[in-house]
């Protein structure tokens, strides 16, 4: 066989390997209940979920609680269904965290002593900007 030939085909297997690992970890963009629903089902894939922080009735951001140690805390985030759940991040807040627009938490449902609750493995800030087009940044 000719060596162009044993380059090429394992140029493709290399590419093919390439498209199965990225599909392979895929997450996937759900709601609250969308993705309760699909860690009760077993998914054990990260969940993106796109929501703002908890405000009160005179827009003052509630519902974050660091832990003792400041390395790590909880927030109430209201998904875009309108669902509050409390989120776990066991790391400490990203800077800009409580000027963001929008946040984006990934991560899934995890079960603890009977209790339920999302575990966010990673935080995207949408923050305020004076440009129009603004993107999502990793904290």
């Amino acid at each position: 066989m000719k060596t162009s030939r044993i380059i090429l085909i394992g140029a493709l297997a290399a590419l093919a390997a390439i498209i199965m690992v990225n599909f392979g970890n895929a997450s996937t963009y759900a709601n609250f209940t969308e993705a309760q629903e699909m860690a009760a089902n077993g998914k054990k894939k990260s969940i993106h979920v796109v929501g703002a922080l908890h405000r009160d009735e005179n827009g003052e951001i509630t519902g974050i609680l660091p832990s003792e140690s400041q390395m790590e805390f909880s927030f109430l985030l209201v998904d875009n269904e309108g669902r509050e759940e409390k989120v776990y991040y066991a790391k400490p807040m990203p800077a800009d965290f409580m000027e963001s627009e929008q946040v984006v938490v990934i991560g899934g449902y995890r079960q603890e002593n009977g209790e339920q609750y999302f575990l966010a493995e990673k935080i995207l800030l949408k923050c305020p900007s004076k440009y129009e087009d603004t993107e999502f940044r990793e904290a």
